[in-house]
């Protein structure tokens, strides 16, 4: 039996989601044996606790601290702040972070009675937040139904990064004027480090802009506006990595987010960021993002920005593997998997046009269902535009081909500037031209069998096949041996050992009392 374009043979493509689901089940015990800190602190702003004190740390950060530092981070955080709520310590969770800053708080575990009133009040609490991501999520099915959709896929992808809200949000509009169908508002470069979500309008970012809640709600109130205007809902993403993994994902529920990149390896392989304390965090932002109705993006494309296209197309598909297998486990479903495979071999390799076809339909043809997100040439940009702007065309007609979902915009002045509306302007035309003229051109698309496209896409099934069986036999202490594998380079050349990286000190083992209301509801599913 075959399947797909491609024909690739059924029993080989299940043979590597076997494989995926062997090598990814040890990491997600160990997510279900861990918490960390900023697990914890998400649990808080699900309850509604926000805001910063005057020298701008977030009030969860300063209620955690000395709630770990009173009872340890083992049992989680909720049972000791809820039972000093119950206990009358404090009328709401803003006064007690405050009164615990100023140490006139003391936290204890409760236990007995005290721990059942404890838990009930979270779970109380916790609850009316994720009802708050319930209703975010049937708002946006209504703006969908009363405005209108995309009239057609691929979605147009987007980039605004001023660093200053006030000035992406004019371009974030005229972007979606222009038909960009989803607007992406890139991070301010290295906020996926900072170990708190700043607070309020930010308006000095660096190469991005600082995801913040009131960011997040003015941009979203802006593409409501330009849906009404345009009609057709206009989506909206950023960034659930790095440190505050788990909080970004919450606050992007409760504000109607609509994508997040949330890959499972990236902060570990890019940001030398701890791989216990990211598989911990990605699991729980993959069950908000699941509960809330969020579309992820992964980050395969960046593996081909440090190792060769070429060579590596096998670990971009063995981690599109392993992200499909974490997703789903998570609760997502094939809709909200936008894998990220990218346009990044050499355009002075003889044939890499049929190249970038091979891996592209491969990636089709393995996840059918899922919008994929197809990323334009960066590594290869020169500086010469023109030969850019040919390149971002020839990105364009493989995602023609290929039936890609979600297609991010590529700039011809890539490594030169940071775009200007001019730019994107340019961009947009070329997408629009190369989609209009190819209409539906993926379904006359078929390459012959055993002709250059299918055997490399074959070869490079076989490779990630190869790769996740010595995964799967790797010998690993830690009983998981895909972090023995990502110790050794194996994806995009970092190598990153299970016992470093930052965040470490952020990272418990589950004690026997350990209790998270917010945890327990998402496993609801």
């Amino acid at each position: 039996m075959t399947t797909g374009k491609l024909e690739l043979d059924t029993a080989t493509v299940r043979r590597a989601r076997a494989l995926a689901k062997k090598v990814g089940r040890p990491i997600v015990k160990i997510a279900q044996q861990h918490t960390t800190i900023s697990v914890e602190r998400a649990t808080l702003r699900l309850a509604g606790l926000s805001g910063a004190d005057t020298e701008g740390t977030p009030w969860v950060n300063r209620l955690s601290d000395v709630v770990r530092a009173d009872v340890g981070l083992e049992h989680g955080i909720s049972l000791a702040v809820w039972d000093a709520l119950v206990r009358g310590e404090a009328e709401d969770l803003v006064t007690l972070a405050q009164k615990a800053s100023a140490g006139s708080v003391t936290f204890r575990l409760p236990d007995g009675r005290d721990a059942v009133r404890a838990r009930s009040a979270a779970k109380k609490q916790v609850g009316a937040g994720i009802r708050r991501i319930d209703a975010r999520r049937r708002e946006r099915d209504r703006l969908i139904k009363k405005l209108g959709d995309a009239p057609r896929k691929p979605w147009i992808y987007l980039i605004v990064a001023t660093g200053d809200i006030h000035e992406d949000i004019p371009q974030a509009q005229q972007a979606a004027r222009e038909g960009a169908d989803v607007i992406a508002v890139i991070r301010s470069t290295g906020q996926s480090l900072l170990d708190y979500v700043p607070e309020g309008a930010t308006r000095e970012g660096f190469a991005g802009t600082y995801a913040t809640q009131e960011n997040f709600r003015l941009m979203r109130a802006a593409l409501d506006e330009s849906g009404k205007e345009l009609g057709r809902y206009i989506r909206l993403t950023n960034y659930a990595s790095g440190l505050c993994m788990p909080e970004i994902a919450a606050l992007a529920g409760l504000e109607r987010l609509d994508m997040m990149l949330n890959d499972s390896m990236y902060g570990i392989l890019f940001r030398d960021i701890n791989p216990i304390r990211t598989f911990v965090d990605q699991r729980f932002s993959r069950q908000v993002h699941a509960r809330a109705g969020i579309i992820i993006n992964t980050g395969e494309d960046n593996y081909l920005t440090t190792d060769d296209a070429i060579d590596a197309a096998h670990t971009v598909t063995t981690s599109q593997l392993l992200n499909e297998y974490f997703a789903k486990e998570a609760g997502l479903e094939d809709w909200q998997l936008g894998l990220g495979h990218a346009f990044e071999i050499d355009p002075e390799v003889p044939d890499s046009f049929r190249l970038e076809l091979a891996h592209a339909m491969l990636a089709r043809d393995l996840f059918p269902n899922a919008p994929l997100k197809w990323m334009p040439p960066t590594r290869h940009m020169t500086g010469d535009v023109f030969k850019g702007y040919l390149l971002d065309g020839f990105f364009n007609l493989v995602g023609a081909l290929t039936g890609q979902g979600i297609l991010l915009v590529g700039m011809m002045t890539e490594a030169v500037v940071t775009p200007w509306l001019s730019d994107r302007d340019l961009a947009l035309q070329n997408v629009r031209y190369v989609m209009n003229a190819a209409g539906s051109l993926h379904e006359d698309f078929r390459p012959t069998p055993d002709g250059f496209i299918a055997t490399r896409a074959r070869q490079v099934l076989g490779e990630s096949i190869d790769l996740l069986e010595r995964i799967v036999d790797h010998d690993s202490a830690h009983g998981a041996g895909l972090l023995d594998a990502i110790a050794d380079g194996t994806f995009g050349l970092m190598k990153r050992p299970a016992n470093a990286g930052r965040g470490l000190e952020g990272v418990a083992r589950k004690s026997s009392l350990y209790f998270n209301p917010a945890s327990d509801l998402l496993e609801e599913k």
